[in-house]
């Protein structure tokens, strides 16, 4: 493709995890230094900043407090769960988009998110190219829940697992002081995918390691589950289970009774309660003393025990977007390709088609997950124990983290 000179926008949409503003770091730094790059604009709360024409002008920002953004959790821009409509059905949001970029001249096109936000990313860049608006459309992934097609794995799995795992191995110290036995039920975020939950295993690697991990992929036997707890906890006195929030029964319903409670913007059912949930039926059956922990929102803004891996490949994917998209590259998403041979773990970036990532979900292989389906085997543990090394490099200020202070100037 021929130069294309203009503005870039850049967004964040849906959970935040501790590294998606590493790969926003990745993007803007790029493109502040990149002469082709007119200008570079920040979207307040993903897609509706640019609906509302809302944008900060990035360019104004202190070059100490933007690379910050490395070590700063959650999504400094704002996120946002707002399912943009199939234009060919109402091209109404198109058309304002659209109006927003011609206005500013953004010719370069950043969405930063998980699997809907790719599906955005696919609609904009179509919507574009049949508008004759020359445009190159980039997906940066994000999610902790690991499930975009194609990567080998995405940017926020590593430092959530990361998290999870050092917090099973504290939690399995801490439910062994005393000389009464307890049931400890920690409840891990995966609505339909496994990852995080099978993350609880790698505290084995420290001798801490759950007794019980249950994973989606597999269907949830409540009778089996009582009877493999009540074992455990027989024999050792003790019992640890690590349970995904999104386990299911046969029928597909969703044991968490918070199922129904609610839904997000996508008609995804947030769930919540089931640790304690569980913990009131073992308690009831078995009469030992039990605890439920939720992880919660922890697992997903926990930067101070983010994996520098995790952190520098979400960079490497922002910056990587902002290159190839220079290059001619569009309509396409940053992911990673890896390889672990012989103890050695490689990782460097590739390009996939955001129509074959949008909307479909990678689970936890079969074959990683144990014959009675509460636990993960070797092949989960070799994969996932590359992306959780290194410790974050962050800077502190009395004692504390220090995370960026943007100034969040609005463009004009």
């Amino acid at each position: 493709m021929s130069q294309l000179i203009g503005a870039a926008v850049i967004g964040q949409s849906g959970g935040p995890t501790s590294v998606i503003n590493a790969s926003a770091y990745g993007v803007i730094r790029t493109a502040l230094d990149n002469p082709d790059i007119t200008a570079v604009y920040g979207a307040a709360h993903g897609i509706k900043g640019v609906l509302g024409d809302k944008l900060y002008d990035m360019g104004q920002e202190d070059a100490e407090e933007l690379r910050l953004l490395l070590n700063t959790p959650s999504s400094e821009l704002g996120s946002c769960r707002y399912k943009i409509a199939d234009p060919d059905v109402d091209d109404t949001d198109y058309k304002r988009i659209l109006e927003i970029f011609r206005k500013y001249n953004i010719r370069y096109f950043f969405y930063n998110g998980g699997n809907d936000s790719m599906d955005t990313c696919a609609k904009v860049s179509r919507f574009m190219a049949k508008s004759g608006w020359e445009c190159r459309v980039m997906g940066v992934p994000k999610t902790i829940d690991n499930d975009l097609y194609g990567t080998d794995h995405c940017p926020g799995f590593a430092s959530a697992a990361k998290y999870i795992a050092t917090s099973c191995a504290e939690v399995y110290k801490d439910a062994r002081v005393y000389d009464t036995g307890m049931v400890t039920i920690i409840e891990i975020m995966g609505r339909h995918a496994g990852w995080l939950a099978g993350a609880a295993a790698l505290a084995g690697v420290v001798g801490c390691a759950p007794d019980l991990v249950y994973l989606p992929e597999v269907n949830f036997d409540m009778d089996k589950f009582l009877a493999d707890v009540d074992a455990i906890y027989k024999k050792n006195g003790n019992c640890i289970v690590a349970v995904s929030e999104g386990i299911h029964y046969a029928d597909g319903s969703f044991v968490s009774e918070a199922k129904t409670s609610a839904t997000d913007g996508f008609g995804h059912a947030q769930l919540g309660g089931l640790a304690a949930l569980l913990a009131n039926i073992v308690k009831e059956r078995t009469g030992a003393k039990v605890r439920g922990i939720e992880l919660s929102l922890l697992q997903r803004c926990g930067a101070h025990l983010a994996s520098q891996t995790d952190i520098d490949e979400s960079f490497l994917a922002g910056k990587t977007a902002m290159e190839a998209a220079v290059a001619g590259e569009t309509d396409k998403m940053v992911g990673f390709e890896c390889t672990r041979e012989n103890g050695v773990y490689t990782c460097k970036t590739k390009l996939f088609s955001l129509s074959d990532v949008a909307n479909f979900e990678k689970k936890v292989p079969l074959e990683w997950i144990n014959a009675e389906g509460n636990g993960v085997n070797q092949g989960y543990i070799d994969y996932a124990l590359p992306l959780i090394q290194g410790d974050n490099q962050r800077a502190t200020e009395n004692g504390l983290p220090r995370f960026a202070r943007l100034k969040k100037v609005l463009a004009k």
